[in-house]
């Protein structure tokens, strides 16, 4: 395994919530992966498994269909996220700057 690579994220796929199985594992993963774990899950969706089929991402294929929406959610977060790292880098670096 490459010691420089790091999980960004844990997203949670062919979620369904009615199931207890589903909501069990979501429990476990965000138990174990705490704060990385995406807010957003992936439901189990048809047009999610057509977009395919039809050569076109989700987004091209039915960005209204609900597995859109959540792989839009997980970008806006995965954005948030990197802003919110990038901050801190830049921080630290005038931090440093100052100090040399």
């Amino acid at each position: 395994m490459n010691p420089k690579l790091d999980i960004e994220g844990v997203l949670l796929t062919m979620y369904d919530g009615r199931l207890r199985l589903s909501n069990e594992v979501a429990e476990e993963i965000e138990r174990y992966f705490k704060d990385r774990v995406f807010e957003a899950r992936i439901p189990r969706n048809v047009k999610l498994s057509e977009a395919p089929s039809h050569g076109k991402p989700i987004l091209l294929y039915d960005a209204k269909s609900p597995g859109a929406i959540a792989y839009a959610k997980v970008a806006e977060e995965l954005i948030q996220r990197n802003e919110k790292v990038n901050k801190s880098n830049r921080y630290e670096q005038a931090t440093i700057g100052e100090r040399t």
